[in-house]
């Protein structure tokens, strides 16, 4: 069963002056993503900046996302999915936050593969198997090897996508043959969601259901509308907007995600707050050309 088909967002997290989760200022973002089109509203994940959450703020977080997508869906007359990030890299404690964020009214859960003790590719299966056991949502596995220092493998996924309750992975290795392996190898048993704003129409080509995107936090209808024409057979003008996007991509991954594109929604008047520590304000160089190229691209 495919979660949703089209631009799914990795949200930012919004917090006060204090450093406080803005619960308001993400209801109000959640309503311009679905009012804009987004598919799937991807809460706490990399981008939400959910490692620097409390266990309470986290469950808080989802919560809010699935009460504002709710609100807005009847608002617009469309369901949107919350797909809830609940990785780690300790097997137990993944499990019991997928359970709480189930409990929160999440409609699917995302697993970064374990990092730093990073494990093997049978322990990635171990892992999964007893999580996939646990809970009763469907699983996005996230296979991102520049974060984790750890990729998982073709012939794992597909080892994977025989659970019933693994139904996608989000893939951020940035290898096309590897994604193209993964779609011969998973034979419709598990969809693709590319990780990477810059490879959303070729990963489509081959078989992708959409994107799990950073950029659609800025312009979540230009992304929506690369999968949307691509699917309507308008492939000339998928690949322009595909195309028009990459000096944005460029800059919004020319300093640590989620530093550049918070910078970018405050510009826009989005009121995100700053990164929390260890992440920080972006440099006065790369504002100046990130408001130059949000500015070209009418975004303000």
């Amino acid at each position: 069963m495919t979660i949703y088909t089209g631009s799914g967002v990795a949200l930012c997290t919004p917090f006060t002056k204090e450093g406080n989760f803005n619960g308001e200022a993400y209801e109000k973002f959640i309503d311009f993503q679905v009012q804009e089109g987004t598919a799937a509203l991807v809460s706490c994940g990399t981008t939400g900046e959910s490692t620097t959450l409390t266990s309470e703020e986290h469950i808080e977080v989802v919560r809010t996302a699935v009460t504002a997508a709710k609100k807005a869906g009847e608002k617009y007359g469309r369901k949107v999915p919350v797909v809830a990030g609940a990785g780690g890299n300790d097997t137990a404690a993944c499990i019991s936050t997928g359970k709480a964020l189930q409990k929160a009214g999440a409609d699917a859960l995302m697993y970064v593969t374990p990092y730093y003790n990073k494990t093997s590719q049978r322990g990635l299966v171990a892992h999964y198997t007893k999580i996939a056991a646990s809970v009763d949502l469907p699983i996005v596995v996230y296979n991102v090897p520049a974060r984790t220092a750890l990729n998982m493998q073709p012939k794992t996924l597909a080892e994977l996508s025989k659970l019933p309750n693994i139904q996608a992975v989000k893939e951020a290795s940035s290898d096309i043959n590897q994604i193209a392996e993964v779609i011969e190898r998973c034979a419709g048993n598990m969809d693709i969601y590319v990780g990477n704003d810059g490879e959303i129409l070729p990963t489509l080509a081959l078989g992708a259901k959409g994107v799990i995107s950073t950029m659609g936090n800025i312009a979540p209808a230009t992304i929506q509308n690369i999968v949307d024409k691509f699917f309507a057979g308008d492939i000339t003008g998928s690949r322009e907007l595909q195309l028009s996007i990459l000096p944005l991509v460029r800059l919004l991954f020319s300093d640590v995600n989620p530093m550049p594109v918070k910078a970018a929604l405050n510009m826009m008047g989005f009121d995100m707050g700053n990164c929390r520590l260890p992440l920080i304000d972006i440099e006065p160089g790369l504002a100046k050309d990130l408001h130059e190229e949000i500015r070209k691209f009418g975004l303000v």
